[in-house]
């Protein structure tokens, strides 16, 4: 059962409610919603409509047959029970899968538990709004439901319609066996020996007992509970009742349930957005906004244990890394903040009744505990609009790069955002420009003449050579296209000196022949070795490599790549770090490593006699890991702001070390005065010493199937609160 079938939400289209809107960018979300309902129903669609109950269960069933098709799971059932041929994107299947192992994991920890224990009367699962889910086949098929039975509710239009695909499909009626298939007056849609189909109302629960009793279900017997992204839909009192309901009726019983969380934050309140434009908001959220809540709420409901977990943990602990590492480099992907930001928001709970189901929990406590809980705030930095882009659309963008020209320029290039009314990747420029009067105003600059054009790379670095040069480095234009070589960026100013009369020219820059350059989410840092310039490009990713460990050199001067040698033990490989010069070397912190986990590590790649010397910077107490943050050295303290986290349910601020006593201290970001949300990741920034100001610019991501965010202005933190200058 998915979003708008759980209240019979009727819409006008079924392609404006579709549960994944915002998976495909603006151009092409509106013809891809078309030929998916035309795939999904058939020619019966054309002539009538079904309803938005069956075309919203569909969407999510062809994820599933998607996920399938593409290698993450094995089910050979999902196409069977839902025809149609689509293919998600990257994102989506991880989101999936994750999903599916959760569930997995439960249904087999209970299906172990019950085989162990030889109880004398069957085991049974309840699935509540299975829709058309095949878990009953795949666990026929596999040999595990010889002691089991399975009963599945949903809505009655639902359950009718999956009973007469099952009767219609040989492959499906020799799992089941000999069935009946019951009449249009009928709750039971669908009976065979171990498998049942009702149509009820979830909300009618006296109705619903009455209508599992007449199918045989015994509440007596060790039973199973599916709740799959059901009970947020429901009204909280509706679901408060629910829980207590099959409480009170299963005396052995194990619940599980896998829903959202985390309403508060930036992600959160997009996904909030997201339901409520489909007319199916998520219920008590606020009420119940952490796992911790969610234990809580079943525990008082009258159960006797309970544990969840948020599906990063579930991943890292509960899926074995060479299983991680398998769906990891089955399709090329390159949105892990999104990734990372939607396991964050959705968990998996277990809650059981009676001594023998709760006797072995299902989620085994680890012996070390995933979360780290940073340090408690030593203050807020207040936030502030220095200027909106509305009228500049090119600025709201993420995965772009900006530079400090001079002390009132800030230049960007590249990444992907919102221009002419679309979502692409951008090949505007853009800049911010301080007037007379102080104020900051946006514009957007075009490519003067026909030569040398942006090719819409992101994920690159900028590196500012003169108040008007600057340096491209890497960048990507797909996962599987890396940007072609270097770029040289020249700014020629109007003859009036207006920002919006500047022009840029692209060339190509003149390296000298060396290793090209093919990778993305790395650094580029300027660095002193002998009194001269060079710019130090570490990390990063590619094609064929997930993270790099690679130091080049490149010299500003000649534009030629040398050999430096670096001496100490090297950082291990990552991506989506950042660097700051400092004292003729580079500081590199965070990042993300080859397991695609957060690091927390703080190297210093200090200058020497023979070249370069790897440190490692000691931090008390120690940082929560971290990528896809911006980084800024400011009076020997080293600034890390925003980014993402998995370790821990709160928000990334700013993170100061102190670059003397690797002390470490949080600040909280107070957006009071900011509208909201402020999505700081995959965004730029700029410091501003002199007025003690750090610009943030940019920032935002395709928010799963959310819809893609683009944070709207430029905002600016207030760093005078931390006494830097002490």
């Amino acid at each position: 059962m998915e979003l708008i079938s759980k209240f019979e939400v009727n819409t006008i289209c079924p392609e404006v409610t579709h549960p994944e809107a915002g998976e495909l960018e603006f151009g092409e979300r509106s013809v891809w919603r078309i030929a998916e309902r035309l795939l999904v129903m058939g020619p019966r669609s054309r002539q009538r409509r079904t309803g938005t109950v069956q075309s919203t269960n569909d969407s999510s069933s062809l994820s599933k047959r998607s996920l399938a098709a593409q290698g993450y799971v094995s089910d050979a059932f999902a196409p069977l029970l839902v025809p149609g041929i689509v293919r998600r994107t990257p994102l989506i299947h991880r989101g999936y899968y994750v999903r599916a192992r959760a569930v997995r994991h439960c249904v087999r920890a209970f299906l172990d538990l019950t085989g162990a224990i030889r109880s004398p009367t069957r085991a049974q699962i309840l699935s509540l709004g299975s829709g058309s889910d095949s878990l009953y086949f795949r666990l026929k098929a596999a040999g595990l439901l010889t002691r089991t039975a399975v009963w599945e509710v949903d809505f009655p239009d639902v359950s009718r319609l999956k009973a007469k695909r099952i009767e219609e499909t040989p492959e499906l009626c020799a799992q089941t066996g000999p069935f009946k298939i019951g009449d249009s007056a009928s709750t039971l849609c669908f009976e065979s020996s171990d498998y049942r189909i009702l149509g009820a109302d979830l909300r009618e629960l006296q109705r619903l007992g009455e209508a599992l009793d007449s199918a045989g279900l015994d509440a007596t017997s060790p039973t199973l509970i599916l709740a799959e992204a059901v009970l947020t839909y429901l009204e909280p009192s509706r679901a408060a009742a629910l829980i207590a309901w099959v409480a009170q009726r299963f005396p052995n019983a194990l619940f599980v349930i896998y829903e959202q969380m985390k309403p508060g934050d930036a992600f959160g309140q997009i996904m909030l957005q997201h339901f409520r434009r489909l007319n199916s908001p998520l219920h008590g959220l606020e009420l119940f906004p952490d796992v911790e809540a969610q234990r809580q709420r079943f525990l008082q409901a009258g159960w006797t244990t309970c544990s969840a977990l948020d599906l990063n943990e579930f991943y890292r602990r509960l899926i074995p890394a060479d299983e991680r590492r398998r769906v990891e480099t089955l399709e090329p992907f390159d949105e892990f903040e999104e990734w990372h930001l939607k396991c964050s928001h959705y968990f998996i709970l277990a809650a059981s009744r009676g001594d023998i189901l709760s006797e072995t929990p299902v989620f085994l406590p680890s012996e070390a505990s995933f979360q780290i809980d940073p340090a408690l705030p030593s203050g807020f930095l207040s936030a502030s609009v220095v200027t909106s882009d509305h009228q500049h659309s090119s600025l709201q963008r993420y995965g772009h790069t900006s530079v400090l020209l001079s002390p009132g320029i800030i230049f960007s290039a590249g990444g992907f955002g919102e221009q002419e009314g679309r979502h692409c990747r951008v090949s505007r420029f853009h800049l911010l420009s301080r007037s007379c009067d102080s104020e900051w105003k946006g514009c957007q600059i075009s490519t003067l003449g026909t030569e040398g054009q942006w090719d819409g790379r992101l994920y690159h670095t900028m590196t500012r050579l003169s108040d008007t040069r600057v340096l491209v480095l890497g960048g990507r234009l797909s996962p599987v296209n890396p940007a072609s070589g270097a770029l040289q960026l020249d700014i020629y100013k109007s003859e009036d000196n207006c920002p919006e009369g500047q022009n840029v020219v692209v060339t190509k820059a003149a390296l000298e022949e060396g290793s090209m350059l093919s990778c993305w989410r790395h650094s580029t840092t300027e660095v002193y070795y002998q009194n001269q310039r060079y710019l130090f490009v570490y990390g990063g990713r590619s094609v064929t490599d997930p993270v790099l460990s690679d130091c080049r050199f490149l010299h500003v001067e000649t534009m030629a790549w040398v050999r430096i040698p670096v001496q100490g033990s090297s950082p291990e490989g990552r991506h989506s770090h950042s660097a700051c010069s400092w004292q003729g070397g580079a500081l590199i912190a965070g990042g993300l490593g080859a397991s695609e986990e957060p690091l927390s590590s703080v190297f210093f790649l200090r200058p020497v006699s023979s070249g370069f010397l790897w440190e490692s910077i000691h931090i008390q107490p120690s940082i929560t890991p971290r990528y896809s943050h911006t980084a800024h050295v400011f009076n020997g303290k080293l600034l890390l702001v925003g980014g993402v986290w998995i370790h821990s349910s709160s928000v990334p601020g700013v993170t100061v070390i102190s670059l003397t006593t690797g002390l470490s201290s949080e600040y909280q970001i107070d957006t009071a005065s900011v509208p909201w949300p402020l999505m700081l990741h995959n965004h730029s920034s700029a410091l501003l010493p002199e007025e003690q100001q750090l610009l943030l610019i940019g920032g935002g991501g395709n928010c799963f199937s959310f819809g893609t965010y683009f944070n709207p202005h430029t905002v600016g933190l207030d760093l005078s609160s931390l006494g830097l200058g002490q």
